[in-house]
């Protein structure tokens, strides 16, 4: 029943995995996503490192999900808006490790784009 596990009545989705990697202002990025029950994690990186984790989702009291950090310096922003800007157009719960390096200011509107894109491509990973 498309890799869906039961126990004593319930159902849980199985965890999957989508990876890939793109060349963005001559700075290879990779890209992970772990597809949950109800929402999924996204880690973006240069290099193999977790050094933040950002958490939203969809709010009935506000427009806009609520985002918080989970782990990692509370100065970059970016993983918070990104996995806010994610749970809006998803209406899922949505995780976020962004540790790319701020090399260029274009690189995290060009690596938002490259989400955006797999996500039109691929939604079955998200």
């Amino acid at each position: 029943m498309n890799g869906a596990v039961f126990d004593a009545g319930a159902v849980f989705d199985a965890i999957t995995v989508h990876n890939f990697s793109e060349r963005i202002l001559e700075q290879v990025v990779h890209f992970h996503v772990m597809k949950l029950s109800g929402g999924f994690f996204l880690w973006v990186g240069s290099s193999p490192v977790l050094s933040n984790l950002a958490v939203s989702m969809s709010s009935r009291y506000d427009s806009m999900p609520l985002s918080t950090l989970v782990i990692g310096d509370p100065s970059n922003t970016a993983p918070n808006s990104l996995a806010q800007r994610l749970a809006k157009k998803t209406k899922k719960q949505v995780y976020v490790s962004y540790s790319v390096p701020m090399t260029d200011s274009n690189l995290s509107l060009l690596v938002e784009n490259r989400i955006k894109k797999e996500l039109e491509l691929h939604p079955e990973h998200f």
